[in-house]
């Protein structure tokens, strides 16, 4: 019998199986280590080791948080802290992407721009917040103002570096096509540099967040700020891990509607990413 004889039909050869991917039905893996400090923290709490007064047990944070939902405290400090975090980011979106654009299309501008907003983003939070209250007093304007402070240096940077960063060979493209300067600009330096300023959108979101956490110890009387200060008054550990836990999970909310948001807008780029 020859070789060819014993060779199986192609169509009986057995199939390779595709290999089953190694973080299938493997997710829930990277619950274990949270799962496991909680579980920890309350043994630790329940005999006694972690005294109530340095934290409290996730059992009574549970407890406390559903009686601020119902009682409506957590829902207004979160709805006063958005509108400050909202007002705040547009202000500081708009400043720092201008700013941008003024300093990457022409070096005057750079000249004139970049070394204030080098100098102010090396600025204390904490140093700026008695002379904003001599300024502008001690109601919404100064905790606004802060947030829209920090959120425009990371938006600023980016979108510079992404305008000086688009490939020169796409400007002798616009040249050829005699393209004119707003064409340029609209065509090839923003869409080149809209990768860039999303990072920077990402990450000045992250910064909101943590400057609306020094921009509500200001003589604030609402909002998750004033709800864990007045809690560290009592000695209410457990209202102060609500209030991190919600600043938490804002920020999380927020950079996930961020990233879709970068999804939808870099959609060309999706052959390339894969």
């Amino acid at each position: 019998m020859s070789v060819i004889e014993l060779e199986a039909p192609a169509d009986a050869r057995p199939r390779s199986r595709p290999r089953p991917s190694r973080t299938s039905g493997k997710a829930w893996q990277r619950w274990l280590s949270p799962v496991a400090v909680i579980v920890i923290w309350q043994v630790a709490s329940s005999t006694g080791l972690l005294p109530p007064r340095l934290l409290a047990a996730p059992a009574t944070i549970a407890a406390t948080a559903a009686d601020l939902v119902q009682s409506g405290v957590l829902p207004t400090a979160v709805g006063v802290s958005l509108q400050r975090v909202l007002l705040g980011f547009a202000a500081g979106a708009a400043a720092g992407i201008l700013l941008a654009l003024v300093a990457g299309l022409s070096r005057p501008g750079e000249n004139a721009v970049d070394p204030l907003m080098q100098m102010l983003r090396a600025l204390p939070f904490f140093g700026l917040i008695p002379l904003f209250i001599l300024w502008f007093g001690i109601g919404e304007t100064p905790k606004v103002l802060l947030v829209a402070l920090a959120v425009s240096f990371p938006l600023y940077l980016n979108t510079f570096a992404g305008i000086r960063g688009v490939d020169g060979k796409l400007a002798e493209v616009a040249h050829t096509l005699k393209l004119g300067r707003a064409a340029l600009i609209r065509h090839i330096v923003l869409p080149g540099a809209l990768p860039q300023t999303l990072v920077g959108l990402r990450q000045s979101l992250g910064v909101a967040w943590l400057a609306l956490i020094v921009a509500e110890q200001v003589n604030a009387t609402a909002g998750l700020g004033y709800m864990i200060n007045d809690a560290r008054e009592f000695l209410r550990t457990d209202v102060i891990v609500v209030g991190l836990l919600v600043y938490s999970a804002l920020g999380l909310l927020t950079d996930a509607l961020v990233r879709l948001l970068e999804r939808r807008a870099l959609s060309w780029r999706r052959g390339f990413l894969g």
